[in-house]
């Protein structure tokens, strides 16, 4: 094997993601790779490339496991990609969707189209989770305007047509047996039920992604389909085409550890992290062959150290003043989740009381009662039997406390929950996940606007901030337990971007100023509900300035999410002309206008300093730090699909450029102070892998103490790189760092940012004079 080879096959220092789409091809992805090698990651981070649906922005809709997705690039597309990396030294880590494929359009997907023509009977029946009896033999698709469509159904050229949906016909079945048969007799000899799309929430007889009904559950757990779905991947691994792996939503899987064990003896063991969202205080289980999660839980903890606790009274009254009342966050999760169990993911619990079946004392009401009151209790996304139960154990203790008319009918659903390997067990932890995603991040992080900075995917929104030392802490077991896990502080799932949580943290710091405002705008523009006004707000505020097109599309987005005043399903024209006139008031209002200007003016360099800060602290901290496409540059983005759009490489390219003949930039609105920390960040990883083995604390004294989070990242009595970061620079600003020192070892440092020297002796290095050009630094010894 070549040291090149051997080098892209190790774990990665950095990453780079990127979306890969047909109008950001593999083609313009290779384009990238030597600004990719010149930025300091060594390997690139594609999202899924495996031919997805017909227009597909994203990707984890695959429809055929075998072929690279011709829209992207096609395999020669990644063959040239691929032999881009590798000209500059650079390794590529592949995202995979093993959970669910895309069945929106049955056409496209043969193995789904070949088990809607054939059934139980099908080559591929087993790759899906149906249960067949359920529906008489029948895979229920959720299509039809009404159960009245079925009128309306054709035959055309041998298939069942609903107007542009295309279905197959089971063999002999079209064939006239003396008159020719209706569409409608036609359509009750198949294999699949077209049912009204309302039927969806109760009736569904297949495993679906959440609720998403055009993303049918696969079962990985089958060898045969886990050979079937990894082959091609498994062949660009074995050909050092993928040197590192990323897995979508493992918490979907029957067993996630089988799958990784699998998973890790085809793959020869490479580097493998999994998008699993762990809560606060959450490990992931011991036994599990990955490197560590996708980087959720070290976001979490970037930002908690920045925000500001102080803050929390004032935007908790603000919060309780917009909302009528003191929001009780834990019970808020419960109802949400709830809507869910009784709404939206319907099918799923009636499937798990099929399941389980009859059991002693209790009746079918009281077992769906109290199942799904144990999915909306359960603290956790899912457990891994018998990793986890004591989280099942948990659950069932605080619904018996709640409910005490639901007690005979948890303890007997108990013991059948825990049992690990059974289905009924095996059922509740893959539906306790979506239960989770669905009710907290797409419903309760949209309905208390207290602080939306906490309202984060692996974020928990009733924690108002972090002490340095609870930071000092989590890194010392981050480097313990999973030192190769991913960081990250952007994704494609991240409900705002970096920039734009840095800058919103700045309003913990004036939560005074920023309550006056509120009232004011809302005064002016009001909206029936107050808390989604609130939220709305904040948002603009964090992404201004911003086009209309993208204001408009976020607001009518986050109030659908949040599912009290307009949904997707029953839209609200008047509330939502509303809210679309309060958007516009951005704008159109001069006063409003003028004052959001002026705010932004005021908290955007406190903003930028926290910006930096937490992209430091990201690109340092224990762990392997992922940079999404674009954010080495300020990114104010909001919710996809606004944190997809297009990147400008030529801008950054020539900023780089700049940086590299040794322009030393300001921090303002140009960015090119972030791309000279992250790119000076991410080289010296790279290059010099000795600094970046251990983690230390570096404590501050004197007046500014609290306003700075520094660590070496050196072992044993070996320095390494040391990160100094600025924090809280509302407060920094009124005293300034004065007498505040960090207790450095000893001797000559410099900053690899600015290129400053300072010396460090008995009484520490004066953080004034390191920080005097940039709010961070990064120093090695001198």
């Amino acid at each position: 094997m070549s040291e090149a080879t051997e080098r892209r096959r190790a774990v990665p220092t950095a990453t780079y993601r990127l979306q890969v789409t047909a109008d950001h091809t593999l083609d313009d992805a290779a384009a990238v790779a030597g600004y990719l090698a010149d930025l300091g990651v060594s390997h690139a981070y594609s999202s899924p490339l495996l031919r997805a649906a017909a227009g597909s922005t994203h990707g984890y809709d695959t429809v055929d496991h075998a072929h690279v997705d011709e829209s992207r690039g096609g395999q020669e597309g990644l063959d040239r990609f691929v032999a881009a990396l590798h000209e500059h030294g650079l390794g590529l880590v592949l995202d995979l969707v093993p959970n669910h494929m895309g069945v929106a359009d049955p056409a496209e997907a043969p193995w789904w189209w070949d088990v809607l023509q054939h059934g139980r009977d099908s080559a591929h029946a087993s790759a899906f989770d149906v249960d067949w009896d359920f529906g008489g033999g029948r895979i229920r698709i959720p299509v039809l305007g009404s159960a009245d469509d079925v009128e309306k159904l054709e035959v055309v050229d041998g298939e069942l047509r609903y107007y542009d949906n295309r279905f197959p016909l089971a063999p002999g079945t079209g064939d006239p047996d003396g008159d020719p048969p209706t569409p409608q007799e036609v359509h009750d000899r198949q294999h699949y039920e077209l049912v009204d799309w309302r039927r969806a929430d109760a009736d569904l007889n297949y495993r679906r992604f959440f609720a998403i009904n055009t993303l049918a559950g696969l079962r990985v757990e089958d060898p045969a389909v886990f050979d079937a779905t990894h082959a091609l991947v498994l062949r660009l691994v074995e050909q050092g085409v993928v040197d590192g792996l990323r897995i979508d939503h493992p918490d979907g899987l029957a067993d996630p550890k089988g799958y990784l064990d699998r998973l890790a003896e085809a793959s020869g063991g490479r580097w493998t992290v999994v998008e699993k969202i762990l809560e606060p205080g959450e490990d992931l289980p011991e036994s599990w062959r990955t490197a560590g999660t996708t980087g959720y839980d070290a976001l979490a903890e970037v930002d908690g150290v920045l925000v500001d606790p102080a803050g929390e009274a004032a935007m908790t009254a603000l919060d309780t003043e917009l909302s009528g009342r003191e929001v009780d966050y834990a019970q808020l999760v419960h109802d949400c989740k709830r809507e869910v169990t009784d709404g939206s993911l319907g099918s799923e619990v009636a499937r798990l009381v099929r399941v389980i079946g009859e059991l002693p004392g209790t009746d079918r009401e009281q077992q769906v009662e109290a199942l799904a009151e144990l999915l909306a209790t359960f603290a956790v996304y899912r457990t891994y039997l018998p990793d986890g139960r004591e989280h099942l154990d948990a659950a069932v203790a605080a619904v018996r406390d709640r409910r005490p008319d639901l007690v005979a009918a948890v303890d007997a659903l108990h013991p059948v929950l825990a049992q690990a390997g059974t289905e009924a067990a095996t059922r509740f932890e893959q539906t306790s996940g979506p239960v989770m995603a669905k009710g907290v991040e797409d419903s309760a992080y949209y309905r208390w606007a207290r602080f939306v900075v906490l309202n984060e995917v692996g974020g928990d929104p009733a924690r108002f901030g972090t002490t340095v030392g609870e930071w000092h802490e989590a890194q010392g077991r981050r480097l313990e337990r999973k030192p190769e896990s991913m960081t990250t502080l952007t994704t494609h799932d991240t409900k705002r971007s970096e920039d734009t949580r840095a800058r919103l943290a700045v309003l913990a710091e004036v939560p005074t100023e920023w309550a006056d405002l509120v009232r004011g705008w809302l005064s002016r523009h009001p909206l029936p509900d107050r808390p989604l006004a609130h939220l709305v707000w904040q948002n603009l505020v964090g992404a201004w300035p911003l086009s209309r097109e993208r204001a408009h599309a976020y607001a009518e987005k986050a109030a659908r999410e949040a599912g009290l005043s307009t949904t997707w399903t029953d839209v609200d024209e008047a509330f939502e002309t509303a809210l679309h006139a309060v958007v516009d008031a951005a704008w159109d209002d001069a006063d409003t206008h003028r004052e959001i200007e002026a705010f932004v003016a005021r908290i955007a360099p406190a903003g930028r300093s926290n910006g930096l800060a937490q992209k430091l602290l990201q690109l340092t901290m224990p762990g392997v730090p992922d940079v999404y496409q674009g954010s080495e540059l300020w990114d104010h983005s909001l919710v996809d699909p606004d944190n997809r759009r297009p990147v400008d490489y030529d801008e950054r390219r020539a900023l780089l450029a700049r940086l590299d003949a040794g322009e030393v930039p300001a921090v303002d609105e140009g960015g090119a102070a972030k791309l000279l920390v992250t790119s000076r960040a991410l080289r010296l990883r790279r290059d010099r892998p000795e600094l970046f083995t251990g983690y230390t604390p570096v404590e501050a004294t004197g007046a500014a103490a609290d306003h700075v989070v520094a660590f070496d990242r050196g072992s044993g009595e070996q320095s390494g790189a040391v990160t100094v970061a600025t924090r809280l620079p509302v407060g920094l600003a009124a005293t300034g760092w004065g007498d505040t020192a960090l207790a450095l070892p000893t001797g000559a440092w410099l900053d690899v940012l600015t290129g400053t020297r300072v010396v460090s002796d008995a009484g520490g290095a004066p953080v004034g004079e390191l920080l005097a050009r940039l709010p961070v630094a990064l120093l090695v010894r001198d």
